[in-house]
């Protein structure tokens, strides 16, 4: 299944985004401050919900989770934010962001099976699962990538007023925008018009 999420923001129609990464697929759930309009993690079910769309893709009915284990998962995903804007705009990093990170990373995350297709091979995770399963996955996932080449490639769209943060993986690394098909157009068009436009003077 293609990675990634289906969009409906308030402003109308609808795309897929691929924040290309786990950790950057928990900031698409909400956030703090004014993201809260976007929050989907109101229950320990919404969370099993996530866990589906996500690039874990785990069964939701199989994915159990308490409503402290959703408490720590809203507290790890808003710090992530934090972390996300210093990363794209150039700012220092949130004193007691890499504490909160180690601290849901060191229990274990979901075991991964391996499947035989006709194919090959996929992998597969060992359910059930619980919240603090989810929370180490994506917090482990933050170290490997801040470890990893692409660690300076977490990017904040070039839309206007856009705000979606994504980890370039592109060959060439010149991924600018969420979806080409929402931003990237608007851009395109938003130039087009700007050229067609009668000299001021």
């Amino acid at each position: 299944m293609e990675p990634g999420f289906v969009l409906r923001p308030p402003s109308g129609g609808v795309f897929r985004f691929d924040p290309g990464t786990l950790w950057l697929d928990l900031l698409v759930s909400g956030g703090p401050g004014e993201l809260a309009v976007f929050e989907t993690l109101h229950t320990p079910a919404d969370a099993a919900t996530w866990s589906g769309l996500c690039r874990l893709r785990l069964d939701p009915a199989r994915v159990h989770v308490t409503a402290g284990e959703l408490t720590a998962l809203v507290r790890l995903r808003d710090g992530l934010w934090e972390l996300a804007w210093a990363l794209t705009r150039g700012d220092p990093v949130p004193p007691g962001i890499a504490a909160l990170v180690d601290r849901a990373a060191a229990p274990p995350p979901p075991a991964p099976r391996l499947r035989v297709t006709g194919a090959g091979f996929a992998r597969e995770w060992t359910l059930p699962a619980t919240g603090t399963h989810l929370l180490s996955a994506v917090a482990r996932d933050v170290v490997d990538v801040l470890t990893g080449p692409h660690a300076d490639r977490v990017r904040e769209c070039g839309g206007h007023r856009c705000g979606l943060v994504f980890l370039d993986t592109s060959r060439p690394g010149s991924r600018r925008w969420c979806s080409m098909e929402r931003c990237g157009n608007r851009s395109k068009v938003r130039a087009l018009r700007e050229r067609r436009a009668p000299d001021a003077g």
